[in-house]
């Protein structure tokens, strides 16, 4: 049955002035306090970027930018409250490697896929990883520590964030290609409880973000045998890598922002460019800097939804080749 001619004016005018409203919202965005969701605990990678990057965030948008840490499940719990936000702008998440490229592929009974339930907007940076041992283990280099794991077989412990962290499968990766045994001991909350478990001799040693170790390292209280990254860090320059003591690693654990599928085009502009102007900042690139952490963006959410894509396909293929049983 055909609606009255003037009851489709009145549904036509609702529409218009639903757009209209719905246009005013994303031309004034932001007009209240953002949230940006940290899916780890305090003390991490995560959350010491997420912290030295809000200031400047918030500066940009001339309002409050809320730190939420959600840590749990190996970032899964952060990821999930991301994806079932309001697609609005109001919400977005930093993500990392290990919550938005290998947790797919690892746990995969998890409903939320961050390229199907999330649209990436832009990387913010690049985080070297290290290998760092207690101080009471006697290894003042990889091969030392190579040796040194071989005199003593499935006695030492290494502490990882979870299962399917990069930390993780670093681990994995270096006992095999090795040739060695330890016990992996898994801590809650991302990479902050597991190097407190180092600094507590729990573990004896532990593959980790460089800027969660680099200022303990720089007390004594840990020592870095090699950093994972293509070239030395500013941050503790007499630091040597891997490759140049002889092993070809060089896995970082990068982090970009991330809001809900459905968020309009114009409110991810809005925040690509609040993002890259972020980075440019005086004060974030220094902290960045001391702390070891390199700046990298995107040129466009689609350029980091690829890179994504990329990460998540190599990963896969490094639980694949390791026989890592997933979940």
């Amino acid at each position: 049955m055909e609606l009255p001619k003037s009851i489709k004016l009145v549904l036509c005018a609702a529409a218009t002035l639903g757009l209209a409203v719905g246009a005013q919202a994303q031309s004034d965005y932001p007009n209240r306090p953002v949230r940006m969701i940290v899916p780890f605990a305090p003390g991490g990678a995560s959350d010491t970027v997420g912290r030295i990057i809000q200031p400047a965030l918030a500066d940009q948008f001339k309002q409050q930018i809320v730190v939420d840490n959600r840590a749990g499940a190996a970032g899964n719990i952060g990821v999930e409250i991301a994806a079932r936000a309001s697609a609005d702008g109001y919400t977005f998440l930093l993500g990392n490697v290990g919550t938005m490229a290998i947790n797919p592929v690892y746990y995969t009974k998890f409903q939320y896929k961050p390229l199907r339930d999330l649209i990436p907007i832009t990387q913010v940076v690049d985080v070297p990883g290290s290998l760092v041992v207690h101080p009471t283990v006697p290894a003042k280099s990889v091969k030392e520590f190579i040796a040194h794991l071989k005199a003593n077989p499935g006695k030492l412990n290494y502490g990882s964030p979870a299962p399917s962290s990069a930390n993780n499968l670093e681990a994995i990766m270096f006992l095999n290609a090795t040739g060695t045994s330890a016990v992996g001991v898994p801590y809650k909350g991302g990479a902050g409880p597991a190097t407190i478990g180092l600094l507590s001799n729990e573990v004896q040693f532990l593959f980790a973000t460089f800027s969660s170790t680099v200022n303990y390292a720089k007390q004594g209280r840990l020592r870095v045998l090699a950093l994972i990254a293509p070239e030395r860090s500013a941050a503790m320059p007499e630091a040597s890598t891997m490759r140049e003591q002889g092993f070809n690693m060089t896995v970082g654990s990068w982090q970009g922002l991330f809001v809900p599928k459905n968020t309009p085009r114009p409110v991810v502009n809005a925040l690509l460019k609040a993002g890259h102007a972020a980075m440019k900042d005086a004060g974030v690139s220094k902290r960045l800097g001391d702390a070891g952490i390199a700046i990298v963006t995107s040129k466009s959410p689609e350029e980091f939804a690829a890179f994504v894509k990329s990460e998540t396909d190599r990963y896969g293929k490094v639980i694949r080749d390791a026989k890592i049983q997933t979940e």
